[in-house]
């Protein structure tokens, strides 16, 4: 991996999962997990083995059919957890363990009713007994957002000592601004002693709405991996969006950074993943919600008419989008009328324009959005409707 490359670490399968009505079956993870592979994620955290029979037997499978990325494991700093994740993990062509623990005061005083020695024994322990399976170890230090930095650099470094190959730095409750997350990725980039021998990833909650922007700092600042999940899912307000980081990523070239996703897969793999989980997307959702092609207004729709990037900074062929939509309402201008009247075989002209566009204004206030079959009707019921035709 080049120092510019940012690997995408796909946990729609695990996080993803965890939003409550929204379990998979094994059938519908494998067609998901084909997809990530085919999008080009680096790693797919396929599941929590130990957590149930079924979870198991997804990641087992799911090991068996991904031919391109890592498989990934979850599990807690548990002895029974690792093993049980390593047995899930043994077809898989890349394997990784993905283990960790709290860091933070609160996880350590009320989750674990412990002390900082004992959390780094525990975390060291773990990362140790997994490297005793797989190469490829990740820790994670869990509220690693609300966790003070000195503490958290004494983590990270014990834990590179124990093998560990990545370090997942979690905004666990969404709670950091940019610049705090930024400052902490760039604190542990100066101050952990064999820092270059790990990857250090960004996982980020969007409880104030900020996973995107954290995620992103968090790579400015010298992070490497981007745990992320397909429209965002996840865990209460869900997770850091994977087709938003990658297409900013991309639309910011000067950044130096960039990732291995095809993505004209993006809006296809986030209908998939919708309809399999019963989600219902925004529309305004950035980047693949129903609306982020449309355009209403008129005057944005004149200068997406005269030129798409005049209110467009993605083409959105390059999403998987198939055209931008020109909307016909009451706050449409004649550009638009004109526009979509042409596409359904009208050409008319600027005097003809005029006489439609007032029935076409007293025919949408009455009616949200004017459909092809509204404009023939609009037409057709007007009074130069043979003047129209004979052209």
């Amino acid at each position: 991996m080049t120092n510019t490359n940012v690997q995408i670490f796909d946990t729609t399968l695990r996080d993803g999962e965890q939003v409550p009505g929204c379990k998979l079956n094994t059938e519908q993870k494998l067609i998901i997990a084909e997809q990530l592979d085919q999008l080009g994620v680096d790693i797919i955290e396929a599941g929590f083995p130990v957590s149930s029979p079924g979870d198991f037997k997804s990641v087992e499978a799911i090991s068996k059919i991904v031919k391109n990325a890592t498989v990934c494991g979850l599990t807690r700093s548990v002895e029974n957890d690792i093993k049980v994740a390593a047995e899930a993990l043994k077809y898989a062509k890349k394997p990784r363990i993905h283990t960790g623990i709290g860091t933070s005061d609160s996880h350590i005083k009320y989750k674990f009713k412990s002390n900082q020695e004992d959390i780094i024994e525990r975390a060291v322990k773990a990362v140790s007994y997994a490297k005793s399976f797989v190469e490829d170890v990740e820790f994670y230090a869990e509220d690693a957002g609300r966790t003070d930095n000195a503490y958290l650099a004494r983590v990270c470094e014990e834990v590179i000592k124990a093998g560990a190959t990545v370090l997942n730095i979690p905004d666990t409750t969404g709670y950091c601004l940019p610049s705090e997350y930024g400052a902490k990725i760039k604190y542990l980039k100066e101050n952990v002693k064999d820092i270059d021998k790990a990857i250090i990833s960004c996982h980020c909650h969007n409880d104030l709405g900020l996973a995107t922007a954290n995620s992103i700092e968090g790579v400015i600042n010298g992070a490497r991996q981007i745990e992320c999940t397909i429209n965002g899912i996840g865990e209460r307000a869900g997770n850091t969006a994977l087709e938003e980081v990658v297409m900013i990523l991309k639309q910011h070239p000067y950044l130096g950074l960039d990732t291995n996703i095809n993505t004209e897969m993006l809006y296809g793999l986030s209908q998939l993943v919708s309809d399999n989980m019963g989600i219902y997307t925004q529309p305004n959702k950035a980047i693949v919600g129903a609306n982020a092609f449309a355009h209403s207004s008129g005057i944005h729709q004149d200068g997406v008419i005269k030129n798409r990037e005049t209110y467009e900074i993605i083409d959105p062929k390059a999403v998987g989008v198939t055209e931008s939509a020109i909307v016909l309402t009451a706050r449409s201008g004649r550009a638009a009328l004109a526009y979509r009247a042409k596409n359904i075989g009208y050409e008319l002209t600027k005097l003809q324009l005029d006489e439609i566009y007032q029935n076409f204004l007293d025919f949408a206030d009455k009616k949200k959005e004017v459909e092809d079959n509204d404009i023939h009707y609009i037409i057709e019921n007007s009074r130069i409707y043979k003047e129209i035709i004979s052209a």
